[in-house]
């Protein structure tokens, strides 16, 4: 978190009051702007999008299972873009897809969905070694 302080001291002529003696009259503006540092705000956007490729391929899987029309735009779609995501872990195991009747469970999804979440908590854990944190007194 960054923190930003701005203080702003406005001191007007010195007035008489009604005793006849003299005051200052003195006006303290004190804002105070708290937003992420560029660390978190980049940790945020790793996580947004790695988040997305995630929905995708849990949503592919979640479709191929129920055997989803493939006539469908939306779904189409879906398992076009997590066949994406999911093409560079194509032959890690030896069987790529269980299927029975329509129904098809596709491992190289679900190896793919596990692939992408460990590479997104390396990527975290690269970004959280520099992190500056201010040191507290």
């Amino acid at each position: 978190m960054t923190v930003q302080e701005q203080r702003s001291v406005t001191t007007d002529a010195p007035t008489t009051t009604e005793s006849g003696g003299f005051r200052n009259r003195t006006t303290t503006r004190r804002q105070l702007d708290f937003r992420p540092s560029n660390n978190e705000t980049t940790r945020r956007i790793v996580v947004l999008v790695f988040g997305l490729i995630q929905i995708v391929l849990g949503l592919r899987i979640v479709l191929l299972l129920l055997d989803a029309r493939t006539g469908n735009l939306l779904v189409s779609i879906i398992n076009n873009v997590g066949g994406l995501f999911a093409a560079p872990f194509q032959g890690i195991l030896r069987i790529s897809a269980v299927s029975s009747g329509g129904s098809v469970l596709d491992v190289a999804a679900v190896v793919a969905f596990v692939g992408w979440t460990i590479i997104e908590l390396i990527v975290l854990w690269g970004l959280a070694i520099f992190r500056h944190e201010p040191a507290l007194a």
